[in-house]
């Protein structure tokens, strides 16, 4: 009888357990992913720019779901590739916003693209965080509500160049530019603000982004009273541009280049031309100099670090810029979740974020967050960036 009573109560125990197990996995389910989409240039021309930002972003997804994701949540990034074609972006955007319902995107890589995109993120009302630099991107603010972006604006970029030159003693330059979104953007910009540093412009030759030979622009600026080239471009013509100028003996004449110049791969593909040339960067591309004390040592060095075991390459702006504006896009989502307004609002309050490329400090009038003082301008020297004097 003992026995058979055993049997009931173990038979009831065991009943009980299941039952109690499949209530709890029946009402108690893992946590929907928050989904981010991301729009790079991974291949076509501008693929120097979002190769190292693909791979930044799946590192940075890779690291936040070992850790157990966003509040619970795993990160779910969705990227495509625009080969750096303004049409093929404007797809890519309104795939993931009607077919993959993100709440948040982040990219696209350069200006002409993000550009080709502000307006389809307004009227969609979703939160767009740009990886390219033309203050066009999120100016006006107010036609610009939904977009934000984390490269140094070309403002900032143009003032910094002639802060340097006037250090120098330089007042008479001449420019060229490329013809693309961010060359045309970077031109504006130093003419705007040449005569509020006391720079005349010499000379202002312009070229496109599939030119072979800068010689012509360079000889015509030669020619004038230049005391200093600035070349503004993306792509091979950077390259260009500095293997010309040494061809034609224009060290006398200091060459700036523009942020887009902000690669070692750069540095690389000019050899000892580019020895001497100037740029103004955002502190990612030079961790190993800033003092132990620096606000940003930390989260570059970290970056830098777990980028280059990962990916045994050295790391660049563009990787910093995905850092940047995927760090934005996770602080907003752990702070009010996936609801796409409470995202924007989030993200244009933000401030004190310390990332790549500055510490950003976002506002209703300024959804760029950084100043020229996030900038540093830096030479090559010994085929590496240096902190330049």
């Amino acid at each position: 009888m003992d026995m058979r009573k055993n049997i009931i109560w173990v038979a009831i125990s065991m009943f009980l357990t299941t039952a109690l197990a499949l209530s709890y996995a029946t009402n108690v389910k893992a946590e929907e992913p928050y989904k981010v989409g991301a729009i790079f240039s991974v291949t076509g021309r501008a693929s120097f720019l979002g190769e190292p930002e693909k791979k930044t972003a799946e590192m940075i997804a890779e690291e936040i779901n070992k850790a157990g994701g966003i509040n619970g949540h795993p990160l779910e990034l969705i990227i495509y590739d625009d080969e750096g074609d303004a049409t093929k972006c404007n797809v890519a955007m309104k795939k993931l916003i009607n077919q993959d319902k993100v709440p948040v995107v982040i990219g696209p890589s350069t200006s002409g693209t993000s550009l080709a995109i502000v307006s389809v993120a307004d009227k969609a009302q979703i939160p767009l965080i740009s990886c390219a630099a033309s203050k066009k991107i999120v100016m006006p603010v107010e036609k610009r509500h939904w977009v934000f972006k984390v490269p140094g604006s070309d403002i900032h970029v143009a003032q910094r160049i002639y802060d340097h030159m006037k250090t120098k003693g330089i007042t008479k330059v001449g420019i060229m530019t490329g013809t693309t979104g961010f060359g045309a953007s970077g031109r504006e910009e130093l003419l705007a603000w040449a005569p509020k540093f006391g720079i005349s412009i010499v000379a202002d030759e312009r070229y496109g982004p599939k030119d072979t030979d800068l010689t012509a622009q360079l000889t015509k600026i030669k020619g004038t009273e230049a005391q200093a080239v600035v070349n503004w471009s993306i792509g091979p013509t950077q390259v260009l541009a500095v293997k010309n100028w040494r061809a034609l003996g224009m060290e006398n004449l200091p060459l700036y280049q523009s942020h887009g110049f902000g690669s070692r791969k750069n540095i690389e593909l000019c050899g000892k031309d580019a020895e001497g040339v100037l740029c103004p960067l955002g502190r990612v591309n030079i961790g190993r100099l800033l003092p132990d004390g620096h606000v940003q040592k930390k989260v570059v060095m970290d970056y830098t670090e777990a980028y280059e075991k990962k990916y045994n390459e050295p790391i660049s702006s563009f990787g910093g810029h995905a850092w940047d504006s995927l760090q934005v896009a996770v602080k907003a989502l752990e702070a009010v979740g996936s609801d796409r307004a409470k995202i924007r609002d989030f993200i244009e309050n933000l401030t004190g974020l310390v990332g790549q490329h500055g510490v950003f400090n976002f506002s209703p009038s300024d959804h760029n967050g950084l100043s020229k003082d996030d900038l540093e301008m830096v030479m090559v020297k010994g085929g590496d960036w240096a902190i330049a004097k």
